[in-house]
């Protein structure tokens, strides 16, 4: 998703999207522990997308204060 995509989402879908990728995330480094993953760049692709989707969170919250 990009971030225009990102832009455009309300705050309860941004939070719902943060905790999906959060518990897949998750999931994969779990996963990637037990037996190594095919791309292992996925989990830093994941990590970013995290992040990303957090600033966007961050600075909708500062805009309300």
């Amino acid at each position: 998703m990009k971030n225009t995509e990102i832009i455009q989402l309300t705050t309860d879908e941004l939070l719902d999207k943060i905790a999906e990728e959060k518990a897949n995330y998750a999931k994969l480094k779990m996963n990637h522990a037990i037996s190594p993953l095919e791309n292992p760049l996925i989990l830093r692709q994941k990590r970013k997308y995290i992040a990303r989707l957090l600033t966007e969170l961050n600075k909708r919250k500062k805009q309300q204060a």
